[in-house]
């Protein structure tokens, strides 16, 4: 009996060993929104490419898109992005399988700026629901499985903000029963709707948007939602939008536009225009929270000055584009330490483009239609490999299930990577 019972309990131990790690896994691999899963721009894929292949990468499917800005964000088999089309901003559902349109939905008419055309936002998937943030800043709920559309709301309009100059560009993020934007206004900066029903639950922060997707970031043991405006970041109270701390960073033409990201507790932000990065300690006291500075590198001689790219973390070191002067006419390609903002390496005129972590390395769009897949190693620049497989691009590849998606202003394309 005593044996018995001891095989039942390891066999209980076992089962619920498995179905933990398959909740891990069902959580950390794919791409459901802006930079991946922990909008931070890394994947959780292994097993991927060491290098590219000698005859080319293989596409798996190349499908008719259109122009926007928006990247692709993947879910239970369907690949969603957005583009301008003769029915206004679309949502196009894709079938991972073969590229299939699977549905579409026009949310508002099309967008257009001197800056390019088409929305900006990424969509986002959550559950069975998708969100989507148009370029003049209205925020629609669809269903995931049909497209059809559950609620919408024109948030720059509602919230009397003022869109952003080059447009609407946050994607929207989920946090339990809130989705939240930037709007930008008098304490409107940032807004939190319910998901059901599109309600507003809270709003915060004053001043204008900038171009950033907030970010769940755990700082102190807690979660904040970070968003980064024009004038600077703030953390905020999930629950009610209550202000935490925030850290003053105003950049040249409201152009704060990469995403924070947590850097061991720490928050780290950067921007382009010649303004550069810094890295925040938050710390949590009696009386709140206070904000200081690990180190800060600005101005003319950054370190990182990410002008619409989010740098990633791996292992330590920082990986990100620092774009050089005013609109940044000069991009070299820069690893980091994160710990001290010393310099590992740089790679000099790279060029423009996009980034974002998988298996080890460093995954590379650049503007003139490359893949590039570089060693995420701190010890120098080492390419494995580079390709030409689309058009002029702004948008980071999505990686899931052994794909790569990319998307340009004619097509979306699968690159298999595994």
């Amino acid at each position: 009996m005593y044996y018995r019972e001891i095989k039942m309990r390891f066999l209980c131990l076992l089962v619920l060993s498995l179905a933990c790690k398959s909740v891990v896994l069902a959580q950390s691999t794919g791409w459901n929104q802006f930079l991946g899963h922990g909008r931070n721009g890394i994947s959780q894929e292994t097993g991927l490419l060491a290098n590219f292949p000698t005859q080319g990468l293989e596409i798996a499917w190349r499908v008719d898109g259109g122009v926007g800005m928006s990247a692709v964000a993947i879910a239970d088999g369907r690949a969603i992005t957005m583009w301008n089309s003769d029915r206004g901003q679309l949502v196009a559902a894709l079938s991972m399988k073969d590229g299939e349109l699977l549905w579409t939905a026009s949310v508002a008419a099309n967008y257009e700026n001197s800056m390019g055309d088409g929305p900006r936002a990424t969509p986002t998937i959550a559950g069975q629901h998708v969100f989507v943030y148009t370029g003049e800043g209205i925020l629609a709920c669809l269903d995931a499985a049909t497209g059809k559309q559950q609620w919408s709301k024109s948030v720059v309009r509602e919230m009397s903000g003022r869109p952003a100059e080059y447009g609407m560009a946050c994607s929207p993020l989920v946090v339990d029963d809130i989705v939240i934007v930037t709007a930008g206004g008098q304490g409107k900066a940032v807004v939190a709707l319910d998901t059901k029903s599109g309600d507003i639950r809270w709003t915060a922060v004053d001043g204008l948007p900038g171009y950033s997707s907030p970010a769940l970031l755990q700082i102190c043991g807690d979660s904040h939602v970070v968003a980064f405006t024009a004038m600077g970041v703030t953390g905020l109270r999930p629950s009610d939008g209550k202000e935490l701390w925030s850290y003053p960073f105003p950049t040249p033409y409201d152009c704060n536009t990469a995403t924070p990201i947590e850097v061991g507790g720490n928050v780290f932000i950067s921007a382009g225009e010649n303004h550069g990065c810094v890295m925040l300690e938050v710390t949590k006291h009696a009386a709140g929270y206070a904000v200081d500075e690990v180190w800060a590198s600005v101005d003319i001689k950054s370190v990182m000055r990410n002008e619409w790219q989010t740098s990633v973390l791996l292992d330590g070191h920082l990986y990100g584009f620092d774009n050089v002067g005013s609109a940044g006419p000069v991009t070299h390609l820069t690893c980091v330490e994160a710990a001290t903002g010393k310099v590992a390496w740089t790679k000099n005129r790279f060029g423009k483009g996009n980034l974002i972590a998988a298996d080890g390395k460093i995954w590379i769009t650049t503007m003139k239609g490359e893949l590039v897949l570089v060693a995420g190693t701190p010890k120098g620049y080492s390419e494995l490999g580079r390709q030409k497989l689309f058009s002029k691009t702004r948008q980071n590849v999505s990686i899931a299930d052994g794909f790569a998606l990319v998307r340009d202003d004619s097509h979306v394309i699968c690159i298999k990577v595994k």
